[in-house]
């Protein structure tokens, strides 16, 4: 089996990425979601994206356009007949993904790979609900996945090694390092990253400091490209909040557990630069003004 073409799941910002990634090492892309216009919006943002990176000299145009011509939007996985391997990329949700999973499952050929992009949540058990849990596994890019050089892969019990080797040589050809972790709560990455985001959390919901003491402190004292609160800006802090839960709960460690500033802000609506507020205050382009709390 070769991979050609690949499917994604999700047009937001993680979907858009891995969209944007897999059509620049020359796959055909088919880019789903809720509906084919918001597939659309997603191709669209790619497109001004790559714009960017032209009008700086990093692109040519024709380039750009060979990029998105290889992006066909699509309104949702019925349209994945044709793919040889499908990413999901949707919301950390275990029922969502669990819906979305039966839904490609479905609609994919026989031998097609289904892989999640899911930072946390159990692949063995989203390969248990389909009829090809042995094609199907976590490939798990970092944010943004154009920019980031990491692809974790997740192999769920039922993996098998054919499939595995598919998947590393398909992020390998998209310019990415692997790495490999076994099925468990957060994984690698996650494992480690999670908690000291939520410490940089109860560090300010204690008062020890600032935002910008604590993003400083760490990027100057820790040698740390972003401050962890930035850095939970940037993923959305709904999305850390979900990860920090399911290590809670899976793993029974009480060193998982969630700030209440972290839970308040995710309740009234603040989840980051998506939303234009999180730790952060940001202004229509996306560059922070000012501390939120």
């Amino acid at each position: 089996m070769e991979i050609r073409t690949v499917g994604v799941l999700g047009a937001g910002q993680m979907g858009g990425g891995i969209a944007q990634v897999a059509a620049t090492a020359e796959y055909q892309v088919v880019l789903a979601d809720a509906s084919r216009e918001l597939a659309e919006k997603g191709r669209a943002k790619i497109d001004a994206i790559l714009g960017k990176q032209v009008e700086k000299g990093k692109l040519t145009d024709d380039a750009r356009k060979a990029i998105v011509g290889r992006i066909r939007p699509a309104a949702g996985p019925a349209d994945f007949a044709d793919c040889d391997l499908v990413v999901e990329a949707a919301t950390e949700n275990v029922t969502l993904k669990l819906e979305l999973f039966r839904a490609c499952d479905a609609a994919m050929k026989p031998g097609a790979i289904l892989a999640s992009n899911t930072s946390s949540i159990s692949l063995t058990k989203l390969a248990g609900a389909t009829k090809r849990p042995e094609r199907v596994i976590g490939m798990h890019f970092m944010n943004p996945p154009p920019l980031m050089k990491l692809v974790e892969i997740v192999r769920a019990v039922q993996t098998t090694d054919e499939t595995y080797d598919l998947v590393k040589k398909a992020a390998e050809k998209m310019g990415k390092t692997v790495t490999t972790s076994k099925d468990a709560p957060g994984f690698l990455v996650n494992r480690m990253l999670v908690p000291m985001l939520c410490e940089a959390c109860f560090a300010l919901q204690e008062g020890l400091g600032t935002p910008e003491d604590i993003d400083t402190g760490a990027k100057l004292g820790l040698n740390h490209p972003m401050g962890p609160l930035e850095l939970s800006d940037l993923i959305g802090l709904d999305t850390v909040l979900a990860i920090a839960d399911v290590l809670h709960r899976d793993l029974g460690d009480d060193k998982y557990r969630a700030p209440t500033l972290l839970r308040n802000l995710v309740a009234a609506g603040w989840y980051g630069k998506k939303s234009g507020r999180g730790f952060y205050v940001y202004d229509e382009k996306g560059q922070r003004v000012r501390a939120s709390v």
